[in-house]
């Protein structure tokens, strides 16, 4: 009995493994560093007319842990104008048994609007399902239609770290007089089957391995391979419009999506008048208008149909006091214009990690509006959501990157300010002391201007001081016993600078044995960030933003001791960067320390990773290196 039942399990599980959707049937090469694996991808995009596009989508995954949950996609934004068919999804287990059917009603279906957002009429239906076991696999299918032509669906067959893809396919049709057009990014080292005609295009790829996260990496998007379709005749919101250059689509987003949105009340216009009268120069006009901005308004998301693009008007974010990016960059636009200083809408990707708007593409892009005053050769970009930015500083949000800006006259492709080393410097002067029992007290003032201060200018928001006093323990974690006597944070707004200037102590700073006192020669400014090692690293490195940090610390011994070792002064100078350090006796109780580093950014082959680990390895030593003292 026990044999026959043994053998019906058998034949079951055989029988299960025939299908599409046993998790049996994935290679194990794919199934290496996989928490995922898309068995089976099909996209169907058929673009009816310039105002009507389709896409279906059949997308087959197999989890095989809780990380890969994250990866089924079960998902659909829609809204007035983009509506859903279609949407359901079927549960099979490892064996590829049926062990649930989910349709529509049981999807969730939920506001987009977040604690940010006032208005919204754009939904998102998800699928939220709690697998009773691993592997399971996922069968979800679903079918939409959009009239905003102006964005379509990119192909991206890998979509995330650590997720595998056995097959996906990918197929776009078109109406040829719509001036269709594509860009294909980053096949290289992929097998990509394409196959075209006048009106379709159809790609195919297989077997791709999970690829997992290197330190330093490009964005995923710049790894994976990629396409992003777009049409010269396209539709937003019903509002139609073309473009084969960025000067031509400029002149239509001015046109229909931002002069008529310029209204203001006669009471605003004459204050701001006011404020401004007997101001000649243009950028300190922009100035007392940036900052009536930033104490009248308030950041919302706005995403109200045509919302989502079109800023609201003029006069509605003057009366309510709020707008989203667009409302209160046109806003400030407006104002500027009244006192006769002209600026443009730009739009931009913001995000801590740098993204162009792709230049060699005309279409829309971007997820963010700042404002750009062109001003003798130079131009001044404006974050304009921000109540405490100073004038003309985006930070690392909007920083060196590709943007577009919208002037009457058409669209222009512009470079937002770049913050070299140099710029992004923080300057620690101080002093500590050691006694004889190895406690520690010091006092320094650090300095911090570009990005270093914009990392640093969270810490004016904090009103509890025990909350500040902890985000000080964990930046100087390295200080064990850390007590903050004294602290005072002030900001600089023309200088664009931070000061901090604290006085700390410690006990048992410093280790004793016998008659020998060791201790870490910086207090102030340690380094312990070394890169991950790789046997066999995949691709190359980017180090993002580059700074600049120089130290100037005096340091008092201990009576009765003399200096047994000091580390040897070293002077590092890479692509990389450079580090010096150096220390000088001042007396028989008394030591310079000297210290400065300069990291530079850039894109660098994978090759010269190991180079550069090996000089964060370095640093990270000599920050580390040690003082020993012995009682004489």
């Amino acid at each position: 009995m026990k044999i026959k039942l043994l053998f019906l399990l058998f034949i079951s599980a055989h029988l299960y493994a025939q299908n599409d959707f046993s998790a049996l049937l994935i290679p194990k090469e794919l199934k290496e560093k996989a928490n995922s694996a898309v068995q089976y991808q099909k996209v169907d995009v058929i673009i009816k007319s310039q105002n009507l596009y389709k896409i279906n989508i059949k997308r087959i995954t197999t989890v095989f842990n809780e990380y890969g949950l994250k990866n089924i996609d079960a998902r659909e934004y829609y809204s007035k104008s983009e509506k859903i068919n279609k949407i359901e999804a079927t549960i099979y287990d490892a064996f590829g048994k049926e062990l649930k059917k989910i349709r529509r009603k049981e999807f969730i279906d939920q506001s987009v609007a977040d604690g940010f957002s006032l208005l919204s009429d754009n939904r998102v239906l998800y699928l939220e399902y709690t697998p009773i076991q691993y592997p399971f696999t996922i069968v979800y299918e679903s079918e939409k239609e959009s009239i905003n032509t102006a964005f379509l669906p990119s192909w991206m067959p890998v979509d995330d770290y650590y997720e595998s893809v056995l097959k996906s396919e990918f197929n776009i049709q078109f109406v040829s007089d719509l001036g269709f057009k594509y860009k294909e990014q980053n096949f290289d080292g992929y097998t990509i089957e394409r196959n075209e005609t006048s009106s379709m295009i159809h790609y195919t790829v297989e077997n791709i391995p999970a690829l997992k996260p290197e330190s330093h990496s490009p964005s995923f998007k710049n790894i994976v391979p990629n396409v992003i379709f777009g049409l010269e005749k396209f539709s937003l919101e019903g509002v139609a419009g073309s473009g084969t250059t960025w000067e031509d689509f400029g002149k239509i987003y001015y046109d229909k999506l931002i002069n008529t949105t310029t209204e203001l009340n006669p009471e605003t216009i004459k204050k701001i008048n006011d404020l401004t009268q007997g101001i000649t120069d243009p950028i300190e006009k922009a100035k007392i208008i940036y900052s009536y901005v930033q104490g009248k308004t308030r950041y919302v998301s706005i995403q109200l149909g045509i919302g989502g693009w079109k800023p609201m008007l003029a006069k509605d974010v003057d009366r309510l006091g709020y707008g989203d990016c667009k409302a209160l960059s046109n806003y400030t636009r407006v104002l500027l214009d009244h006192v006769g200083v002209k600026s443009y809408y730009t739009v931009i990707y913001g995000d801590r990690n740098k993204r162009d708007i792709n230049k060699d593409f005309v279409s829309y892009q971007g997820n963010h509006v700042i404002l750009t005053i062109p001003l003798h050769d130079k131009n001044y970009f404006l974050e304009c959501t921000s109540q405490t930015n100073p004038f003309a500083f985006g930070g690392d949000f909007t920083d060196d990157r590709y943007a577009l800006m919208i002037k009457p006259e058409g669209g222009f492709i512009v470079k937002t300010n770049e913050f070299k080393p140099v710029d992004s410097y923080q300057k620690t002067i101080g002093n500590y002391t050691i006694d004889q029992e190895g406690n520690v007290t010091a006092k320094g003032q650090i300095v911090s201007g570009g990005i270093q201060y914009d990392n640093k200018a969270f810490l004016l928001r904090i009103k509890d001081e025990k909350e500040l006093h902890t985000s000080y323990k964990n930046r100087f974690n390295w200080i064990s016993n850390l007590k903050i006597e004294k602290l005072e944070i002030k900001e600089n707004h023309e200088a664009i600078e931070l000061v901090e200037n604290i006085v700390l102590s410690a006990t048992n700073y410093s280790n004793k044995a016998g008659n020998t006192i060791y201790f870490p020669i910086n207090l102030f400014n340690k380094n312990d960030n070394v890169p991950d090692k790789y046997r066999n690293r995949k691709n190359d490195f980017v180090i993002m933003r580059g700074y600049f940090d120089i130290d100037e610390i005096e340091i008092n011994l201990p009576k009765e001791y003399d200096v047994e070792f000091l580390p040897e002064e070293i002077n590092l100078d890479t692509e990389f960067g450079n580090y010096k350090m150096s220390i000088e006796k001042l007396s028989n109780d008394k030591l310079r320390y000297k210290r400065e580093f300069t990291l530079k950014e850039g894109h660098y082959s994978k090759e010269k990773y190991e180079d550069y680990r090996k000089f964060r390895e370095t640093i990270s030593k000599q920050d580390n290196s040690k003082i020993v003292l012995t009682k004489i």
